[in-house]
């Protein structure tokens, strides 16, 4: 079978929808999108006041889209979303909203009864909104990039915040997972895993900034991030798909797979079911 893999894919004239995209970083990569020529989708459940600013000053090649990403008829919705205002699916699909041990949703704090929210939000949500793309994209035969918004704690050990590094440890281990489907589908799926970023994540918690002795000297800034991620999306030569991209104040680092992978990978060629075609059948939603 021929290569699918999606090399080049500038954002010019391409149609972004942008999870969270209401603040911080990923608001960040909606002003770059936006400058590049994207039309973007910003699905959030609410906008910051900069947001609002942002997108009265953007005309028609922004709009807001409420969304509840714990919902999967709301991630559906953009689709259509996509088709009713700019005339087709999106191209790019940024999971980008997450949440940081809140109260509400806390291993330490252990107030929820069944479950933890802040896996629907941090880790269900991402896995959710991949699978709808891959979907989209196929039914109109068209490549993509699917950019997952991890955190360095997904790459790390931590007793502090366990939760939230579990759900981006598993954020990572998906993305690796999906690699196949740059060449076989046609869709490129990534991750950046970036270091401490002063977002509303923080600023709107001004106990956590105590709690964990955050200075701003030690944090990267949103736009440092969302240019990164513009570079992500760009260039599939460099980050082809299954990339996990570390950002930090040092620099940038793609994450080598596991030590023994490559030995290991043939076996796993050979014994994996590798869906391709078999998920363009019909099935409860329609096909791929």
């Amino acid at each position: 079978m021929a290569s699918r893999a999606v090399t080049d894919f500038p954002l010019k004239d391409k149609i972004a929808v942008v999870t969270g995209g209401g603040s911080g970083i990923n608001l960040s990569f909606v002003r770059l999108a936006q400058a590049k020529g994207a039309r973007v989708i910003i699905a959030d459940l609410r906008l910051t006041k900069e947001a609002e600013d942002f997108l009265a000053g953007a005309k028609e090649t922004v709009i807001f889209q409420h969304c509840d990403v714990v919902k999967r008829a709301d991630l559906e919705n953009l689709i259509t979303v996509s088709q009713k205002h700019f005339g087709d699916v999106p191209d790019v699909y940024i999971a980008g909203a997450g949440v940081f041990e809140p109260e509400w949703s806390n291993f330490w704090s252990d107030t929820e009864e069944d479950g933890y929210a802040q896996l629907e939000i941090n880790t269900a949500h991402p896995i959710k909104l991949t699978r709808i793309a891959l979907r989209a994209l196929a039914g109109k035969d068209k490549p993509g990039v699917v950019l997952i918004v991890a955190s360095i704690v997904g790459l790390l050990p931590s007793y502090s915040v366990p939760l939230y590094s579990a759900t981006k440890h598993a954020l990572v281990g998906f993305t690796r997972g999906m690699s196949y489907a740059d060449r076989l589908e046609g869709v490129r799926i990534i991750a950046i895993c970036p270091s401490t970023v002063m977002t509303p994540l923080w600023t709107s918690r001004p106990e956590l900034i105590s709690q964990y002795g955050l200075v701003e000297q030690v944090c990267q800034t949103p736009s440092d991030v969302a240019t990164e991620m513009v570079a992500l999306v760009e260039d599939g030569t460099k980050y082809p798909g299954g990339t996990i991209l570390e950002t930090t104040l040092g620099g940038t680092h793609v994450v080598p797979p596991p030590e023994g992978y490559e030995l290991l990978k043939a076996a796993i060629e050979r014994t994996s079911w590798i869906p391709g075609e078999a998920l363009k059948g019909k099935g409860e939603r329609g096909g791929l």
